[in-house]
């Protein structure tokens, strides 16, 4: 982890050419230095944070107070805290009554700041509370209603279930983190009474970190795939050459212990849907062998969705698993237990995050949990289908080599697309895929599921989400357009992005067709669309041109221009369903 001084630097270094967030950060208690280590970690990141920090405990006044300079600075992220200490003052001049609802108040107020429609299109990060220990009834605290520490697991608890109400609200775990390094790590308290910080110089790059986690994941920058070496890092040994019975796996005393805990980790990952991947430096059979037969394996084939087993280099593993993909590199974390071949794929493969594991593997784990890789800022049961999603793709590219033209590879696939408006079915898989689409992303706006909900009602919306299948299996909803009325003729493209797994099957002529039925339909007589770039949507730049638009001179940025009445339907080989 950084140090402070070191985040501070940062402060010094040119941001040109850096994406801006403005975030607001206000506190009960003195937040300097976390202002100045919020902006140095988002140096880090490859961010330019415009940070706004409130005076000193005006929480509920920058609030309540709709002429405050919270309102008038307008940030995209509102960061909380709202410290313990704060809160252990508030309880100690309660009556023991009013102590016993203290969670609930708190609650209630961080409801109605969710609830502010002058914040609804804001993001809130709030911190939640770690633990002060009191001692006034020592563990019996567990059993009186109107202790600190009961008041105070409540509220930790309440917290989680209010985030699942407020989809524009996200909990900063430094509860979490304090269980990680210890209270006598965060928390100095000659530095608290004279200063009124509740966080020591060591654990604010910590907590900076965190809140910088999710912001970035806020603006679709984390982690999506984790490729794993096998040899020493799925399993202890060398397969190769320690044979199948040889390895050191299981769930008795001994290292094999903590390779199968490890596995139950990535298990999870899996299920939460981060790919998983594999590129080894083994015999393909060989690597399988564990997968397919031996009793204590956590991770099965069925897992992987990418297996790359050979004598290549771990860099052109790596290559061809993206190639297979379609995601960005920055998007994968590569495990290895050799140093050396962490180093290749480092040198070669920029934006890839690869960890420098500890020698000892009974550590692998909570050396990987305190880097927290996989923040992420949605969550839905269609993640967990991911994995067969890329095997079938894995299918799909060994079909097409077998295919000289590429027309024929595409009428063999069978596609056919389901076209929908936004429903109560879709809506939420909708507002997660604006918040994680990248690079195949126009506009690159984000949108909550208030956001998306509120659009299949408005009558100058013209609303499209495409799902995509064919004969190996159901890609789910991989493309969404949403139209906005500019004036009586023109609708003007307000998003439109697609998964990158899709490309190069014609997804987007489908798309476009649709688009053109629809708005001709409505009586429109032409559509205009904008490119708005990122430093990751370089891919879709010609996006419009190559479909046909023209390009509108004068404008601010990249617009582009389709007559209606010239157009011609583009070719492709995927049928429509329509719901």
């Amino acid at each position: 982890m950084f140090q402070f001084k070191e985040l501070k630097k940062n402060l010094k270094r040119d941001v040109t050419g850096f994406p801006t967030v403005k975030v607001s950060l206000v506190g009960d208690t003195a937040t300097q230095f976390l202002a100045i280590a919020m902006k140095g970690m988002g140096v880090e990141r490859g961010y330019n944070i415009d940070l706004f920090e409130a005076e000193y405990n005006q929480v509920e006044r920058q609030f309540l107070d709709p002429t405050s300079t919270l309102y008038e600075f307008d940030a995209d992220i509102i960061v909380v805290f709202q410290s313990t200490h704060k809160l252990g003052e508030h309880h100690s001049s309660l009556t023991q009554e009013q102590q016993s609802t203290l969670a609930d108040d708190r609650i209630g107020f961080l409801a109605s700041i969710c609830e502010n429609p002058a914040l609804s299109d804001k993001k809130i990060i709030y911190f939640n509370y770690p633990e002060i220990e009191d001692t006034v009834f020592g563990s019996y605290a567990n059993k009186v209603s109107s202790s600190l520490s009961y008041q105070v697991r409540k509220l930790n608890f309440e917290l989680m279930n209010l985030s699942q109400q407020y989809p524009n609200l996200f909990i900063c775990d430094v509860a979490g983190l304090q269980n990680k390094l210890g209270r006598d790590v965060m928390f100095s308290p000659n530095v608290y009474v004279s200063t009124e910080m509740v966080l020591s110089v060591e654990a604010v790059p910590y907590v900076a970190s965190r809140v910088m986690d999710i912001v970035c994941a806020i603006k679709g920058q984390f982690k999506k795939c984790l490729i794993l070496d096998l040899d020493n890092t799925v399993w202890g040994g060398v397969i190769g050459d320690d044979g199948l019975e040889g390895i050191q796996l299981g769930h008795g005393l001994g290292i094999g212990k903590a390779f199968t805990e490890f596995q139950m980790w990535v298990k999870k990952l899996k299920q939460r849907g981060i790919i998983i991947c594999v590129a080894s430096k083994n015999n393909e059979e060989t690597a399988k062998e564990p997968f397919e037969k031996h009793p204590d394996m956590v991770l099965k084939l069925e897992d992987i969705a990418v297996f790359q087993a050979n004598w290549e280099t771990k860099v052109d593993n790596i290559r061809t698993i993206q190639s297979i993909l379609n995601i960005a590199f920055d998007s994968m974390v590569f495990l290895d237990d050799n140093p050396f071949e962490r180093n290749m794929v480092r040198e070669n493969i920029p934006g890839i995050t690869v960890p420098d594991l500890p020698e000892d593997p009974g550590e692998y784990l909570e050396y990987l949990y305190g880097l927290n890789l996989f923040e992420t800022a949605s969550y839905s049961s269609a993640d967990k289908d991911r994995t067969k999603q890329y095997q079938v793709e894995a299918k799909r590219v060994s079909l097409s080599k077998t295919f000289t033209n590429e027309a024929d590879f595409l009428k063999s696939l069978d596609m056919v697309s389901t076209v929908s408006g936004f429903t109560k079915f879709n809506i939420p898989r909708v507002a997660q895929l604006s918040q994680r689409s990248n690079q195949f992303n126009l506009r690159t706006v984000r949108y909550t599921e208030a956001d998306v909900a509120a659009m299949a009602e408005d009558p100058e919306v013209i609303d499209l989400s495409f799902t995509l299948e064919d004969k190996f299996g159901d890609n789910g909803l991989i493309a969404v357009v949403i139209m906005r009325k500019q004036d009586a003729d023109t609708l003007f493209v307000d998003t439109w992005f697609m998964s990158c797994r899709v490309l190069k099957r014609g997804m987007e002529n489908f798309t476009l067709n649709t688009m053109v039925e629809r708005a001709k339909a409505a009586g429109y007589k032409r559509i205009i669309g904008e490119y708005l770039p990122t430093p990751k949507n370089k891919m879709v730049e010609p996006h419009y041109t190559g479909l046909g638009f023209t390009k509108m001179e004068g404008s601010a940025s990249a617009r582009y221009e389709l007559v209606l009445d010239s157009y011609q339907q583009r070719e492709c080989y995927i049928d429509a369903k329509t719901i």
